[in-house]
């Protein structure tokens, strides 16, 4: 088979890492891909907007499958000009997508069917957001409606930060248009996890649970990023959490779709907040989340090929999906200054002793050849993700890996995968 995969971060380096190993594969292609894809896939330069040229390229190179990694082209309906035009892809439809383009979107669906989450309002205007805030008191939740890369989300625990929030998403427009409307929600504090599914428009089936880090710093201090760092297995998902969350998010989701004339094909990431022994959905995401993808598919243990075909034709419950005993850890390496402004170009080194390690994956992100020479070129750069017997013997194998690497102004997380080690698995 040949298949088209659509992005360049380090979710997609990893999904491509898999399908290299798939007894199917004839050729991987990506756009636009990077470094380290390069290494297994020819990338090409087509935007992932271009819908109408990513066509033609599919028809003329005779792909058999097109996976979409990030959110943007789902949302903006890449799925449907595919199936128009007869050629297989794997993700949901632009109707659906809302569950992660419109937070507005998907906590009314939310609350249409019985989903639990966090008492919310909706605001299309800055002054009653604010009046909202100082009647709802902190800590609060202010969030923009629209795509913002993980970065539209504010936990304030004061009126003042809050209110900072909504002014800076609603009137300096940080986030343009995602900004255009916000959610104010309650502030539900408890233990949080990241749980995805296939989805076959009929089957639902979970996946290997995890565990993001969405702050830059230690111990969960600073603004949020689109992800530091994850582990999987999690152990506050036990087989009875997994159960219920099952009975209580992903099932309704999918037949409240379909009541609503919306079939679903692909991945749906819930970010649940446990709390009092209920995962509150915090978050829906419409494909694989990043940088969970990288712990989770070094445990699958099944052909990627054949889950993704069985998810576009409604076949996943002929499968046994299966995942590797060992636990995996990834610790992501960012630029200085992410998740703000920082520089490109900074050279790195020390990758090549890593590919010895056959415990060790090194997924890359933001990475370019300049000159032949592997530079940064984004503001997370990439993703160390090792295997181990359980947590903590991933997460020594993943900081021995990152010791080796170096970049100018190179940072990362020391504290990932600490909280599984406090909270043995059941």
């Amino acid at each position: 088979m040949k298949i088209l995969v659509i992005g360049g971060g380090g979710r997609e380096h990893a999904i491509v890492w898999k399908l290299s190993r798939s007894s199917h594969m004839d050729r991987i292609y990506c756009t636009p891909g990077n470094a380290g894809i390069a290494e297994l896939a020819e990338c090409i330069d087509v935007g992932s907007d271009k819908f109408d040229a990513l066509i033609d390229f599919v028809k003329y190179e005779w792909i058999d499958l097109t996976i979409v990694g990030p959110e943007e082209p789902l949302s903006r309906g890449i799925v449907d000009a595919f199936q128009k035009e007869g050629r297989k892809i794997l993700g949901p439809n632009r109707e659906a997508a809302q569950l992660e383009s419109s937070k507005i979107f998907a906590k009314n669906f939310m609350r249409r069917y019985g989903i639990p989450t966090a008492e919310y309002r909706a605001f299309t205007s800055s002054s009653p957001a604010e009046d909202y805030v100082r009647m709802k008191g902190a800590p609060i939740v202010i969030k923009a409606d629209g795509l913002a890369a993980g970065k539209g989300v504010f936990v304030a625990n004061t009126v003042e930060e809050a209110i900072s929030a909504v002014r800076l998403i609603m009137k300096e427009r940080a986030f343009g248009e995602a900004g255009n409307r916000i959610v104010v929600e309650e502030c539900i504090e408890g233990e949080e996890a990241s749980v995805m599914a296939f989805f076959d428009g009929k089957t639902v089936v979970p996946m290997a649970s995890s565990q993001d880090h969405k702050r830059i710093f230690d111990d969960d201090k600073g603004p949020n990023t689109g992800g530091m760092g994850a582990y999987s297995p999690a152990p506050v998902i036990t087989k009875n959490m997994e159960a219920m969350i099952m009975e209580k998010v992903m099932w309704p989701v999918m037949r409240g779709l379909k009541a609503e004339g919306v079939n679903y094909h692909g991945v749906l990431y819930a970010g649940v907040m446990i709390k009092n022994g209920v995962p509150y959905v915090l978050e829906f995401n419409c494909r694989l989340g990043d940088p969970e993808t990288q712990p989770v598919l070094s445990r699958l243990d099944i052909d990627l090929v054949d889950i993704a075909l069985a998810m576009i034709d409604g076949k996943l419950s002929e499968l046994e999906i299966r995942w590797k005993p060992e636990s995996a850890v990834c610790v992501v390496l960012t630029s200085k200054g992410y998740p703000g402004t920082y520089e490109k170009g900074k050279v790195i080194t020390g990758l090549d002793e890593l590919k010895k390690d056959n415990d060790v994956l090194v997924f890359h992100a933001g990475t370019a050849f300049h000159n032949g020479t592997l530079v940064t070129s984004g503001g997370r750069v990439l993703g160390v993700t090792a295997l181990g017997a359980d947590i903590r013997s991933a997460k020594e194998k993943a900081y021995r890996a990152v010791e080796k690497i170096q970049f100018e102004g190179m940072h990362y997380r020391k504290d990932i995968a600490d909280r599984a080690l406090k909270r043995p698995r059941d």
